[in-house]
């Protein structure tokens, strides 16, 4: 927890994928109570400290697996997080588009359209921010 190597190497993982913005407006709108700083530091710590930081894979092909995987599983709103994270490592908004539309014949074309939706909202967001000037890097 707090204060292990794991949970330190997490919180800069972190950082690195997500940019310093969307991480202090998680702390502000999520993780501002006991229960969810818990739930956080255990994310910084066993994910993002132990799992991101495993050789073997760069954080950009991380990304996509999340992505794709949050497609798989319908988990929307963890959907919109990994892609601004794949965004930032570096994936366009033509390549992750097209990797949603390949799982189409794999997990099915609701599950693709309902991520395509998602996609669309992170996309405008993040260029909104980017005339802003916080470009997602």
């Amino acid at each position: 927890m707090p204060g292990s190597d794991a949970y330190e190497k997490g919180r800069e993982i972190r950082r690195q994928l997500m940019g310093e913005a969307m991480v202090e407006r998680l702390a502000r709108e999520v993780y501002d109570d006991p229960i969810m700083r818990k739930f956080g530091d255990y994310a910084s710590e066993a994910v993002f400290g132990l799992l991101w930081s495993r050789p073997g894979l760069d954080l950009k092909t991380r990304a996509l697996v999340c992505v794709v995987s949050d497609t798989a599983t319908g988990r929307w709103p963890e959907l919109a997080i990994h892609l601004r994270m794949a965004r930032r490592q570096g994936w366009t908004e033509e390549e992750l588009s097209e990797a949603l539309l390949h799982l189409g014949g794999y997990v099915g074309l609701p599950a693709v359209r309902e991520a395509l939706l998602v996609a669309r909202e992170v996309f405008a967001e993040l260029r909104r921010e980017e005339g802003q000037g916080a470009a997602p890097g």
